[in-house]
């Protein structure tokens, strides 16, 4: 059974679908320096506002524009649901500690006259969290997926995948069973990321992973990634469906392939062997060949391993020639939401034959078709990679309506 796309939503740091297409084939970019946290020094990010986003601030927006753009109304109560995130609500909990931690501070009990420190704070062990149980509930990791059943007035089945940066190419993939084994005929997949906490800003920090001056996807100088909120979310139907009730058709979702490498928490089996499979799986499952691609959008963080790991992959699976870019020198890294931008530019690319080009990209640091500007040429079967932390690999192959 085919399964279609026929209604896109979006937002990054270059604005919604429309606007971050054209600014994405301007080669313009969304990365600035900003502040948000004063504990914390400036730091590049790609904000989609001018301060850090929450993640139901994001996602109910795109999810109104997908419907829209699906021509849908509401309620839709056999629509399956499949939207991941792999920050979830991180920053809303991060910011009931720091509440919690100021809870716990009270001036001196002693009288003034008596108190050696008057002025002083103390720590008050028994304080709890200002918030009821209920609260925190609405954080946990799901409740964005639950978020968009319950506006859209969703029965069908919700499904939260959670698969570090390949997070939004594995819910796209299990919103296609979902259709492909009749459990729906309709799904709303994707994901959407608000990781801009100082949690996650100090840990990639910590780690050497974030980039000083920029982000320079397979740039011989590049020098790690830019974090960046926003998310992507698709309405997915079975094409039986979407031609009876005479839809628009972005493109179809042909194959995907997903596989872990088992190795390590942070790092890529060098070998290949595990991300290999994937894309060969993904291909094998979509009737095609390596040199039936016409366009990859490849994962292209802009870090030393990835792009390296990455563009031996591309090399050694795909014909040479074959048109390469990363899009995230715009966007900034948006973790797990970044497979699902990745597969929006994708049926932009198959719309309107056009490629998005490497922005950033100063001098490649690879012998690949890497597109520098904004080229127009045939396009008809594009593949979108990503690639996690814990070694997940996935790959998803987007073609044109047949």
């Amino acid at each position: 059974m085919d399964v279609v796309v026929t209604g896109i939503g979006l937002v990054s740091a270059l604005g919604n679908l429309e606007n971050s297409w054209k600014r994405l084939l301007a080669g313009d970019s969304g990365i600035e320096q900003h502040q948000p946290f004063l504990e914390l020094e400036p730091q590049l990010l790609a904000l989609v506002g001018t301060k850090p986003a929450d993640l139901i601030s994001l996602i109910l927006p795109v999810l109104a524009d997908a419907l829209q753009d699906a021509n849908l109304t509401l309620p839709i109560p056999d629509c399956g649901i499949a939207i991941g995130s792999s920050r979830g609500f991180q920053g809303n909990l991060e910011q009931l500690l720091r509440e919690g931690e100021r809870g716990r501070i009270a001036q001196c009990p002693m009288p003034n006259a008596q108190c050696p420190m008057p002025d002083a704070q103390f720590p008050m062990p028994d304080a709890r969290f200002p918030i009821p149980n209920s609260q925190f509930v609405d954080f946990l990791p799901h409740m964005g997926a639950i978020a968009v059943a319950r506006a859209i007035g969703s029965m069908g089945p919700v499904l939260a995948p959670m698969a570090a940066c390949a997070t939004g190419l594995q819910s796209i993939a299990r919103a296609v069973d979902l259709i492909r084994t009749g459990e729906c005929q309709r799904a709303i997949a994707g994901a959407v990321e608000a990781p801009i906490t100082p949690l996650t800003v100090a840990g990639f920090n910590r780690m050497g992973a974030l980039a000083n001056t920029g982000c320079y996807p397979f740039d011989e100088h590049r020098e790690g990634f830019v974090l960046g909120e926003g998310g992507a979310l698709f309405v997915l139907e079975s094409s039986e469906l979407a031609r009876r009730r005479n839809a628009k058709i972005y493109g179809l979702i042909s194959g995907f392939g997903l596989t872990n490498d088992a190795f390590h928490a942070n790092s890529p089996e060098l070998g290949g062997k595990s991300a290999i499979a994937a894309v060969t799986q993904c291909l094998k499952r979509s009737n095609l060949t390596a040199v039936d691609i016409d366009f990859i959008h490849a994962h292209g963080t802009g870090t030393d391993l990835n792009d390296r790991h990455e563009a031996l992959l591309i090399q050694k699976l795909f014909r040479q020639g074959v048109a390469v870019s990363s899009t995230k020198g715009a966007t900034g890294h948006t973790l797990g939401a970044s497979g699902a931008l990745g597969v929006a530019f994708c049926l932009m690319g198959i719309k309107y034959q056009m490629l998005p080009p490497c922005t950033g990209m100063k001098k490649p640091g690879f012998e690949l078709d890497f597109v520098r500007f904004a080229r127009s040429t045939f396009v008809r079967n594009a593949v979108c990679l990503s690639f996690g932390f814990g070694g997940q690999n996935a790959g998803i192959v987007l073609s044109g309506d047949r």
